[in-house]
């Protein structure tokens, strides 16, 4: 009888753990995802300034999933794990597993601040992402209709939360919008009308990446016009002004939220298997803390075996898919009574893009910037993507926008309530 895994989250993680046992004779596989899609996180931030579309980062499991035989694929958001019956209830019902590997990765975090949270936008998902694209263009719209300064400049202004990867290259593009596109589409609002804010807690950007990156990025930015605060804090958003923990207000009408992530919850599981952060404790192996056949891989997990990241690992892709391809080799060896192997993540580097053709890569060999950068990252973030459509449609769109400095998929979409 083949065993039965189910895989809750298809991203980076899940996938590729999926990958690895497609074809075993062990297994029968099936992905449980709230989306009927998987898609590219690292790109979010040019859907939702209108850069690309969601369908280039997009790829549908049931067709990805064609051919392979023992992989199925469950439209479902997790309730709630049982282990002692070894089963998890989702929204649309409940399955029963022998082996279950929670890859659901995270969520913004809020830290509490309940206005924020209602207000603020977050950009975790296409559905987020899309929404910013949306809600920028509407108060752009607004901002070319006010007849005071003081309205132009309030809907104009752009306040992004946090400065690690995501933060900056929000930052970047929109720059390199503001400054090639909207004042030949907004001619009604002057370039000197808003501005963009990059706010930041620690007294550096791209906080994970070497002292040179950080310095780029900068440098970059400030040259583009974009207004850095750093070692400060957003302590508070409402009636469209950001309150800053140094006791400054920004008068804006958008604050994107790029500060912060949490795990996602996981009901069920025992309390001793949480820790900070909503974060799954695991073994060497990616095992759940006082679980047996439970396992949790990706930015959903808090591993500390590996010697070299004895306070856990960074949440990044690389961490993710190294984790998946590990722990499909490890279940076929349990099931074949072979000897695991331990996880130790291999550090490929990091990289972040800037702005139009510049980009900070961080390689275990060194550090490189400017335009090889730029088309290193450019390829880098091309190769992951599912299917041969994608990267051809994400290739030809990158290149004509980046051409003709003019995107046209400036469309504000607006979607109407879903019949369940």
């Amino acid at each position: 009888m083949k065993k039965n895994v189910i895989i809750v989250g298809g991203g980076f993680a899940g996938l590729e753990l999926a990958k690895k046992l497609s074809g075993s004779q062990h297994f029968k596989v099936t992905i449980v995802d709230r989306n009927n899609y998987h898609f590219f996180p690292p790109l979010l931030y040019q859907v939702s300034t209108g850069f690309i579309e969601p369908s280039n980062i997009s790829y549908p499991f049931r067709k990805m999933f064609q051919g392979l035989q023992n992989i199925r694929f469950y439209m479902g958001e997790l309730v709630n794990v049982v282990p002692e019956t070894n089963t998890i209830e989702t929204n649309n019902g409940s399955l029963s597993y022998d082996y279950l590997v929670l890859a659901m990765g995270t969520e913004s975090n809020f830290f509490g601040n309940e206005n924020v949270k209602k207000n603020a936008l977050p950009m975790k998902t296409i559905e987020e992402a899309v929404n910013i694209r949306n809600y920028i263009l509407l108060r752009l719209e607004e901002a070319a209709r006010a007849t005071t300064s003081t309205d132009k400049e309030r809907l104009s202004n752009i306040v992004i939360a946090g400065g690690g990867p995501t933060g900056v290259e929000m930052a970047g593009m929109l720059a390199e919008m503001a400054r090639n596109i909207s004042s030949k589409d907004y001619p009604e609002i002057t370039l000197s009308a808003g501005n963009i804010y990059l706010i930041n807690g620690s007294p550096s950007l791209l906080g994970p990446m070497s002292k040179k990156a950080q310095a780029v990025a900068y440098e970059v930015l400030d040259r583009l016009g974009v207004k850095i605060v750093l070692d400060t804090l957003v302590n508070d958003y409402a009636n469209d002004e950001v309150i800053l923990s140094n006791g400054s207000k920004i008068s804006s009408a958008t604050l994107i939220w790029a500060s912060g992530v949490i795990a996602r919850e996981v009901k069920g599981l025992p309390l001793g298997a949480i820790t900070r952060g909503r974060r799954i404790v695991v073994d060497e192996i990616n095992r759940v803390k006082d679980c047996s056949n439970i396992f949790a891989i990706g930015d959903q997990c808090y591993q500390t075996s590996d010697k070299n990241y004895s306070k856990g690992h960074p949440q990044l892709a690389q961490v993710a898919i190294q984790q998946g391809r590990l722990l499909g080799d490890n279940l076929k060896r349990l099931e074949e009574h072979k000897p695991v192997k331990a996880f130790m993540y291999h550090n490929k580097g990091s990289m972040a893009i800037i702005a139009k053709y510049k980009a900070a890569v961080d390689l275990p060999e060194g550090f490189f910037k400017g335009f090889f950068a730029w088309l290193v990252w450019l390829f880098i973030h091309i190769i992951p993507l599912v299917g041969f459509r994608n990267k051809m449609k994400l290739s030809l769109n990158w290149l004509w926008s980046f051409l003709t400095n003019d995107p046209a998929l400036r469309l504000i979409f607006k979607p109407v309530k879903q019949k369940n």
